[in-house]
């Protein structure tokens, strides 16, 4: 080929495809050896590139461990070290996970559980850009014009400003003197952006036949011994010895409403403010399902919250609801549910602005495609589930052209109907089609059977798993003598015989979110099973009408946090009983017995390691050589009961703990109680010191499940308790479920998973659909009348579960 008198010779097309494979191909797989992360043992295994790998396993093998711990991190580290050390000042220092041999890695996306934050400020329109979009549409087509983009934002305020206004121009400084320059937000002044206001109980705050001395407060966390007292002494504000009921005016709104006034309080400068300006900024600027059980059993007692009657709930000033386009304006368009709102841009031809709209409706069609077109834009994110959460932060990825990457999901099927499990899946083989690597950590046989290649790891949980049991196909695994390849066909059959209930629990009238006037009666002394698609109303029947009853417990999926100084011992309330029985076989303090407390090893402070930070280089984690990674101070280790210290008691299994306090000179009727509940859960084999940051979710859902049952209750409602469990597991809890019925309980499960449909003693579906096309009751019996009707999709499912 001649061009200007170059002359070129190019290979025919078939030559060249013929030509030994160039050497950049050869990267075909991930090489781990000798992973050491939590409990691998030493493990090495290489993945296939551009390949769905799932890695299987019963909860707490180690799949976490390997893939989150290991691939996910280290990537993530490698990739954070291309940036400068300014920039790694900013970011969170990662150390190398413990692995001899890392080669092939790609760059990781992770695609996890953790919910999104419970930022009250935050929906779901926020953090997925939509409403940034609706906002530059409004800002050019909405009539009457209100102004910028920042203008149509619920979380800006319009500010006013007066005075020399500076403005850098090329070196020099312009300055102009401005007089009422308005800044336009959309905030709405009266509720601040948050849709609702808030009025509050005076009699949930203080009783007022006492005198603040005398503990009148009634708020959490408001002790007169601390400095809570010293500042309400030190203020001279009101007299602390006479009872409230007494107080002036004046003292009654120096107690409730003063503005933050400094006062000095035995020479030390501080701040005093009213308790509910206090309480405001303290607890109602969080969501409410993200506070802690006891903060928000008094929030919910002592505070009602209303709609805003300025805004009607919208957030938005009147100035922005005025600014229609096609006769809605953006609170109308955020509150549809997202099909229609894609509807609704598809029938937008505005030439101006072709790029923005085509953008909006990728978008919106995303959420259809993922199965969540059922949602609104203003659904705050904290009321998301694990499943919705994860499934929200997959949009962003679904158009993305980016090839060549590594994708890890954290079990993308929680919370998923089966209808919608098959969608998943097609999502999951778009991505790896693309020519991505797809690292999937799974226990849904429907997900695993999609593999390309499978890792099971076990063959038990903590330190009886962290080995890998099998690497090839799903027909390799099926043929496999391991855990996960024996369960893989499991298919529960139906009962014989049903429970007969005993009472029934009546709803009526339910309207919550979707719920369309619904009248039902849930069945008492039973196992009663709410199924249907996500966003058919499931939740919304259980927190609008059965929560909050007396004798109601609800046991939801909400993720439990801790700190590394966090363990099952501390959070069950395990470790109480135990510091009791060895102070008073010792005759010493309790307080000797807690790591956090006075007993605490002095050089890691209780925390069993020394943390070296290093600047912007990673923080280096090493045992504490005072106390070996104990965590106690040599001398408490001296005090014994039952013949073991306490170190060696937290050090114990779940299982052996339960032995050790069962009977003996250790029997400890309180600890053995939470044990037993711990051991039915299937967390046998955890330690009872095990930092709750090493556990994985499933065994966090098991460990909150324990603690839950504790609590007082007739009626036990669980949110998806099988979330996170393989399917060794799923027939230890359906056996739990049992034993709660068979003590004269009644259970109520949300659950999607169709052996504990098939287990139930009474179904209740909901459906038929998602959002407005859901909503009702479409089917109430029991599951082998369900099965024979196959009358709506979990009918369907569930008989080609079973075989029928």
């Amino acid at each position: 080929m001649s061009r200007n008198g170059d002359t070129r010779t190019m290979a025919p097309r078939t030559e060249t495809a013929s030509a030994a494979l160039h050497v950049a191909d050869s990267h075909d797989l991930i090489r781990v050896q000798g992973a050491r992360v939590n409990n691998l043992k030493d493990v090495s295994v290489e993945i296939p590139k551009r390949r769905l790998t799932v890695f299987t396993g019963i909860s707490g093998s180690g799949k976490s461990s390997l893939v989150f711990d290991t691939i996910a991190a280290e990537s993530q580290r490698m990739i954070n070290e291309t940036y400068s050390a300014f920039l790694q000042g900013f970011m969170p220092t990662l150390a190398r996970p413990e692995v001899d041999v890392l080669e092939g890695l790609t760059t990781a996306i992770l695609v996890d559980q953790e919910r999104m934050g419970a930022n009250p400020r935050s929906t779901v329109g926020t953090v997925t850009d939509a409403n940034a979009m609706l906002r530059i549409l409004f800002s050019r087509l909405g009539r009457p014009h209100v102004g910028p983009p920042t203008a149509f934002s619920f979380n800006v305020p319009t500010r006013k400003a007066s005075g020399v206004m500076s403005t850098d121009k090329g070196g020099r400084v312009e300055k102009s003197v401005v007089r009422d320059a308005v800044y336009l937000g959309g905030m709405c002044p009266r509720c601040e952006g948050m849709g609702a206001v808030t009025d509050f109980d005076l009699s949930a705050l203080y009783d007022d036949s006492l005198a603040l001395s005398q503990g009148a407060l009634t708020i959490p966390g408001y002790s007169m011994e601390g400095w809570y007292g010293r500042i309400f002494s030190g203020s001279g504000f009101f007299d602390m010895d006479k009872p409230i009921s007494k107080y002036t005016k004046r003292e009654l709104h120096d107690l409730l409403y003063k503005e933050p006034t400094k006062i000095k309080v035995e020479g030390i400068n501080l701040t005093y403010e009213g308790i509910i300006p206090k309480i405001q900024k303290s607890m109602l600027s969080k969501d409410v399902d993200a506070m802690q059980p006891h903060i928000r059993a008094f929030v919910e007692r002592a505070v009602t919250f209303t709609t805003c009657p300025e805004c009607d709930g919208t957030r938005l000033t009147k100035e922005v609801l005025a600014s229609k386009i096609r006769g809605k304006n953006i609170a109308d368009l955020c509150a549809l549910q997202i099909t229609d709102l894609a509807d609704w841009v598809r029938g937008l031809d505005e030439p101006s602005v072709a790029p923005l709209v085509t953008g909006l409706q990728h978008l919106l069609d995303a959420f259809a495609q993922i199965g969540l077109g059922y949602l609104s834009l203003d659904r705050p994110s904290g009321t998301l589930s694990g499943g919705e959460a994860q499934r929200t932060k997959m949009i962003r990825h679904l158009g993305s052209s980016l090839t060549d990457v590594t994708y890890v999901f954290d079990e993308p099927t929680i919370g998923m109907h089966p209808h919608d499990i098959e969608r998943m899946n097609a999502l999951l083989l778009q991505l790896r089609d693309k020519g991505n690597t797809v690292l999937v950590v799974e226990h849904k046989p429907e997900t695993i059977s999609i593999a390309d290649h499978v890792v099971d790891l076990g063959p038990g949980a903590g330190t009886g798993g962290g080995t890998i049991c099998f690497e090839g196909t799903v027909d390799g695994l099926r043929a496999s003598d391991t855990t996960t390849g024996r369960h893989l066909d499991d298919r529960a059959r139906l009962k014989e015989s049903v429970r007969s209930p005993s009472g029934a629990l009546e709803v009526r009238g339910a309207s919550t979110h979707n719920l369309r006037d619904v009248d039902v009666d849930l069945p008492l002394g039973v196992l009663c099973v709410l199924t249907g698609v996500a966003g058919s109303g499931k939740s919304s029947l259980v927190q609008g009408s059965v929560a909050g009853r007396d004798g109601v417990v609800v046991i939801d999926q909400a993720a439990i946090r801790g700190s590394r100084r966090s363990n099952p011992a501390t959070y069950t309330g395990l470790l109480d009983p135990i510091r009791k029985a060895f102070a008073k076989a010792n005759g010493v303090k309790p307080a000797l017995f807690s790591s956090n407390s006075e007993g605490a090893c002095p050089a890691c402070n209780g925390a069993g390691v020394i943390y070296t930070e290093l600047g912007v280089m990673a923080t280096v984690e090493s045992v504490c050589e005072e106390c070996e990674g104990q965590r106690f101070q040599a001398s408490v280790l001296e005090y014994t009961f039952g013949g073991r210290n306490i170190a060696e008691v937290l050090a114990m299994p779940v299982t052996e703990a339960e032995e050790f306090f069962g009977g003996g000179d250790a029997a400890t009727p309180a600890a053995h109680t939470i044990l037993r509940r711990l051991a039915d859960v299937g967390l046998g084999y955890v330690s009872l010191g095990q930092p709750l940051t090493t556990l994985s979710g499933g065994e966090r859902q098991r460990l909150k499940l324990a603690t839950q049952m504790a609590e007082k209750g007739d009626v036990y409602v669980l949110d998806e308790p099988t979330s996170g469990l393989h399917l060794a597991d799923v027939e230890q809890l359906l056996g739990l479920l049992d034993r709660l019925v068979d003590s004269g309980k009644s259970v109520i499960v949300i659950e999607h998973h169709q052996a504990v449909m098939a287990h139930a003693d009474w179904i209740i579906d909901l459906g038929p659909g998602a959002g407005h096309d859901g909503g009702k009751v479409v089917f109430e019996g029991t599951p082998a009348e369900l099965v024979t009707l196959r009358a709506t999709l979990t009918g369907k499912h569930l008989a080609e579960y079973v075989g029928a």
